[in-house]
C-alpha cells in the first residue's frame, strides 16, 4: 500500500511540473475537455428535450392508440391513389373486438370504429360552421385523451340503442350556449 500512495504522490508531482511548464498546452488541452463534455451534456439534454416534447404532441392523439383510416389525415396531392382503398367498415371493428375477447393475454384493448365529416351546428340562434363532427362508439373514451369538464360521454345502451346524444367541444358549447349550460340541450348537426 505504501507503494501504492509513493507511486500515486510521484504521478502527481510529474504533472503538476508538466503542466507548470507547458501551461498554454495544458490550459488548451483541459478547456478542449470542458467543452468537449460541456458539448456532449448539451446535445444529450437537447435530445431528451425533443424526445418529451414528441411525446407530449403524440399523447394528444394517445401514446398507445394506433389509427387505421382510408385517407391521410392531411390533404394530399395525389388523393387519387387512396379513393380506390378499401372502405372500413363498422364490422371490422367488431369483428376485432371478438377476437381481442377471445385472446385474453393479448395487449389489445379494444377496435373503435369513427366516421368524420364538416358540418354545420346550430342553437337556437346561434351557429357554429365547420364544426369536425366525429361518429363513434361508447368504446372511443378508452383510446381519446378526451376529458368532459361537464356532463359526461354517452354509454353502451345510448351507443347501440342509437340514441341522439352529442359531446361536444368547449368553443362550440361557448359559441352556441354563450350564458348558460349545454347539458340537455338538443342541437340540430
Amino acid at each position: 500500500m505504501k507503494r501504492f500512495l509513493y507511486e500515486l504522490s510521484e504521478s502527481w508531482k510529474i504533472a503538476a511540473a508538466q503542466m507548470r511548464s507547458n501551461l498554454t498546452r495544458s490550459t488548451l488541452t483541459a478547456l478542449g475537455v470542458i467543452i468537449g463534455i460541456i458539448a456532449v451534456t448539451l446535445m444529450g439534454t437537447a435530445v431528451n428535450g425533443i424526445s418529451i416534447g414528441f411525446d407530449k404532441s403524440m399523447a394528444v392523439l394517445g401514446d398507445d392508440v394506433l389509427y387505421v383510416t382510408q385517407w391521410p389525415w392531411k390533404p394530399v396531392d395525389d388523393w387519387w391513389n387512396y379513393r380506390d382503398r378499401k372502405k372500413i367498415k363498422t364490422e371490422y371493428a367488431e369483428t376485432l373486438n371478438r377476437m381481442i375477447a377471445a385472446t385474453p393475454n393479448s395487449n389489445l384493448v379494444v377496435a373503435v370504429p369513427t366516421s368524420n365529416l364538416m358540418r354545420s351546428v346550430k342553437y337556437g340562434g346561434n351557429q357554429v360552421d365547420n364544426v369536425f363532427v366525429l361518429g363513434t362508439t361508447s368504446d372511443f373514451i378508452i383510446t381519446s385523451t378526451i376529458d368532459c369538464t361537464a356532463g359526461r360521454f354517452f354509454n353502451e345502451l345510448e351507443s347501440r340503442g342509437g340514441a341522439n346524444v352529442v359531446v361536444i367541444g368547449y368553443d362550440v358549447a361557448d359559441a352556441l350556449f354563450p350564458a348558460q349550460s349545454p347539458i340537455d340541450k338538443s342541437v340540430l348537426i
